[in-house]
């Protein structure tokens, strides 16, 4: 899943990935990975009616698994949920 700048022949990591791409890394169903990004138990950006998964997201968590030498959860990748400034009221 490299995909390749316009600079050079040399494949980058994408920063992004599609549910359906994170999925297939991580060797799960898309409608798993959907289910717990809707339960807020896996990160993900939405924008407007379309989610990507944050490549770093996925490195952090397989860092985090091989250097703890255990399982890791994906919902302790997660932040709570705060409302953006912009979508507060005005004071």
């Amino acid at each position: 899943m490299a995909c390749y700048s316009g600079k050079t022949n040399e494949p980058t990591e994408p920063r992004f990935y599609t549910v359906d791409e994170a999925a297939k890394l991580l060797k799960t169903s898309k409608m798993t990975l959907y289910r717990q990004i809707d339960a807020n138990k896996f990160p993900a950006i939405r924008i407007r009616n379309r989610l990507v998964v944050p490549a770093r997201a996925i490195t952090a968590m397989e860092e985090a698994a091989m250097s703890q030498q255990t399982v890791v959860l994906a919902e302790d990748f997660v932040e709570p949920a705060t409302t953006h400034p912009l979508s507060a009221p005005a004071s």
